[in-house]
């Protein structure tokens, strides 16, 4: 018998966030963000969950070749561009787009000899510093590629830091807007336009031709550490739930300690429940006493450290729990958000680091 630990995908509720993303995209076009082999739900699932999608957004290249193997004809887009003169060939060979965000990426690219000229996505720095061209510096970068051979159509897009917050202290998307259009101003020529992620989608009304949603297709809200708002209230459902059972049943008595470290001592006397989840399956080994856990549907809490292979819970208010009693981690009943910010992360880790060994479903 296998080790009674497995991650179920609901690929109805991957399609149902799709369509409440195009719901929110006030007309725009989708791309389906599916990096990191989609948020854990892997790329064939993806390709299911997400038919309706207008495109496919990733970083890696080798999910991008897997993804036309997977029979995906419409666009794929490499949302970190290109690497080396290489992928440029790759890009040319199998219809990828991709950003061009660097002085570097421009000579790579007017050095290329491709087979066929590719669409760019001229990436614009409007204040988070990781990516792109300043405002005042994209006019230059977008002549450049407009003289290129190697350069079909060109898309103008940026990344917001701080959409999850509705009134940051630093750099609200507004600020962010306003450097987007002076930068686009100084273009003198309207481009398509690549600009809201899930956060922006879901909070705030952003006129664009391009979203790339990406967390709330998966159920997670990009809220939650901010706000505290639920995916639910979005309209969301969760994509991925992760269930176990309970393996054992300790009974002990108040004043004995739990787990390694012995960190955790009991008030009074209570059952512990020993479910077969552990830090290598993926689950959290930071997370702290009374994070939740539904056993038979009742929730409790965490109780002890985290160990490789199993974690306990605390049975009090589940009687009846016993051996081989379903445990659900996060998912269906209870959002990855909720569990992740217990854990003091987001839901976006706990999907991505979904550990191998972990069978993985449709449900």
């Amino acid at each position: 018998m296998p080790r009674p630990l497995f991650a179920h995908i609901h690929i109805d509720a991957m399609q149902h966030n799709l369509a409440r993303a195009r719901e929110c995209a006030r007309g725009a076009r989708v791309w389906a963000v599916v990096k990191a082999d989609a948020y854990g739900h892997g790329l064939a699932r993806a390709v299911r969950g997400f038919a309706d999608a207008d495109g496919l957004a990733l970083v890696e290249f080798d999910y991008a070749l897997r993804l036309r193997e997977l029979g995906w004809t419409r666009p794929i887009l490499m949302l970190e561009g290109f690497f080396d003169a290489s992928d440029l060939q790759l890009m040319a060979r199998h219809g990828l787009q991709g950003s061009v965000h660097s002085e570097e990426q421009l000579a790579m690219l007017a050095a290329a000899q491709l087979t066929a000229p590719i669409d760019v996505h001229l990436k614009m720095n409007t204040g988070m510093n990781r990516l792109g061209f300043t405002p005042d510096t994209i006019a230059h970068a977008y002549a450049r590629l407009r003289a290129m051979p190697q350069v079909a159509s060109i898309t103008l897009m940026t990344h917001f830091a701080n959409a999850d917050e509705l009134a940051p202290a630093r750099l609200p998307l507004a600020q962010q807007l306003q450097r987007f259009e002076a930068g686009a101003a100084s273009i003198n020529q309207r481009l398509p336009r690549s600009l809201s992620n899930s956060a922006a989608l879901l909070m705030h009304e952003i006129d664009s031709d391009w979203v790339r949603p990406g967390v709330m297709l998966y159920g997670g809200t990009p809220a939650g550490s901010a706000h505290g708002v639920p995916a639910g209230e979005f309209g969301l459902l969760p994509t991925m739930t992760l269930r176990s059972q309970l393996i054992a049943v300790q009974q002990i008595e108040a004043g004995e300690l739990v787990g390694y470290g012995s960190c955790f001592e009991a008030g009074a006397r209570m059952r512990i429940g020993v479910v077969a989840c552990g830090y290598a399956d993926g689950y959290p080994r930071h997370a702290p006493h009374g994070t939740p856990v539904l056993v038979d549907g009742v929730r409790t809490g965490l109780v002890g450290r985290v160990s490789m292979d199993m974690l306990m819970v605390d049975l009090s208010h589940a009687p009846d729990a016993g051996v081989g009693s379903e445990v659900t981690l996060w998912g269906q009943g209870l959002p990855i958000d909720e569990v992740a910010l217990a854990a003091g992360t987001i839901g976006y880790e706990l999907m991505c680091a979904l550990a191998p060994r972990v069978p993985v479903s449709d449900a």
